[in-house]
């Protein structure tokens, strides 16, 4: 019986996703993995965990949902707490796996716990990887991936005069008897190290993961709502559920994939129409795209110092001034209500995020890869090309042409007039 394994991990779902179709198309039998990596949530060297309770629990979630997903479809999902070099080899034993199917990735520390698990497997094992997490697929951009332009505007209109969307790929269940005989137990959250607890009433972002949860959102915000009609002049919100449509959280763990919302916006337009607003959620998902290709392109210059652009500013490493900025204790009250925000949910509106990134590089001149670090411990939706590359961009060392500061109490007065935010998160 020829065995293929899907090896999950940022694509959490069990539609439109190509390396599962592939593997049920290929193989007699599928078996699904997933493994809570050790190191995920170990402490860094800036001394932050490298996953915080709040994507924790969120990505616990989107598990325990992707098995019962996978449940519909004759599939088991096998799910363990340890490193896949030390699970995945006893599973290719004993079904004798001959395929393995996952989502190519690129950054360094997932490249290396590919090739520590293939370190671990016979040299005979297949290995079939697909770009499965872009809108524009790399096959159908109009330049090659390591000449990606270095302006967004560029990219943008280029993949949309010349590149096409492929449509989302359909799945078929498999036979009843290709469900293994037990179920396998997916680690509670303090199996993960953390205390289980509850949603702050005042949070923008009370939702949990999973493709389930990602399809209700798209009902609530583009169907009950539709708010998506508004998205461009609400985007800039900081207060409630649904200034913004909050699908990165999803997005980036794969609990739903950008093919999907693209389809969703689309029969959106075709029952209520079109308009700047539908549009402009397509293009953040085409920025979310080009914080990819850049991240392709440029490999691990986007953790380093100097960035992409290799430029080097005078950087301070000062442990009180981080603090501060990490306790919302500056001087600045509009980026300590963000910074108390993120501490206190996991979340941080797209305003607060380049506000305070800002001020922690440009103001406060701190090396700005200490908050990409703080930021990646701490949000929900952290993806590791988006948060890296609008870090290097507001630090100055990215694809910002302009090396823009902001004015934060400028800010503040703009998209806080009434100091609503403000006082949600700082009063006593």
């Amino acid at each position: 019986m020829k065995t293929g394994i899907v090896w999950f991990r940022n694509d959490l779902r069990a539609q439109d996703n190509y390396s599962l179709q592939r593997a049920v198309e290929e193989n007699d039998r599928v078996i699904g993995v997933y493994c809570f990596e050790p190191r995920q949530f170990a402490q860094t060297k800036y001394g932050f965990k490298k996953t915080e309770k709040f994507r924790a629990k969120f990505l616990q979630e989107s598990v325990v949902q992707l098995q019962a997903d996978l449940a519909a479809l004759n599939i088991s999902l096998r799910v363990a707490h340890g490193a896949p070099k030390t699970i995945i080899p006893s599973l290719v034993n004993e079904y004798a796996v001959e395929n393995i199917y996952l989502q190519r990735v690129w950054t360094a520390e997932e490249v290396a716990v590919k090739d520590e698990l293939a370190q671990a497997l016979d040299k005979s094992m297949n290995w079939i990887e697909a770009y499965d997490q872009f809108l524009f697929h790399p096959e159908d951009l109009v330049f090659a991936t390591d000449n990606i332009p270095p302006v967004f505007t560029q990219f943008r209109k280029k993949c949309e005069k010349y590149s096409s969307i492929r449509a989302c790929v359909e799945l078929r269940a498999c036979a009843p008897e290709n469900l293994l005989s037990t179920k396998s137990e997916i680690p509670s959250l303090s199996d993960l190290g953390f205390a289980d607890f509850e949603i702050d009433e005042r949070s923008a972002f009370p939702f949990k993961g999973g493709t389930k949860a990602a399809a209700a959102r798209i009902a609530h915000y583009f169907w009950e709502t539709k708010n998506l009609s508004r998205y461009k002049k609400t985007r800039n919100g900081l207060v409630g559920i649904d200034y913004s449509s909050k699908l990165s959280a999803w997005l980036a763990n794969g609990s739903i994939s950008p093919r999907q919302i693209y389809e969703a916006i689309k029969a959106y337009e075709k029952a209520n129409g079109a308009n700047d607003s539908t549009y402009w959620l397509i293009f953040e998902l085409i920025w979310r795209d080009y914080f990819k290709y850049i991240s392709l392109q440029h490999g691990n210059l986007i953790f380093q110092l100097g960035g992409i652009l290799r430029r080097r500013y005078h950087w301070k490493n000062d442990s009180t001034l981080i603090q501060q900025w990490i306790d919302g204790a500056t001087k600045e009250p509009f980026v300590n209500a963000n910074m108390i925000e993120l501490k206190a949910t996991g979340w941080m509106s797209n305003r607060g995020r380049q506000n305070v990134a800002s001020y922690f590089a440009k103001a406060l001149e701190l090396d700005w890869r200490i908050g990409a670090a703080y930021f990646e411990s701490f949000l929900i939706d952290y993806d590791v090309d988006s948060n890296y590359g609008n870090w290097m961009y507001v630090a100055g060392v990215g694809n910002d042409p302009r090396d823009r500061k902001f004015n934060v109490r400028l800010q503040a007065s703009r998209y806080d007039a009434a100091g609503v935010f403000q006082r949600l998160w700082l009063a006593e």
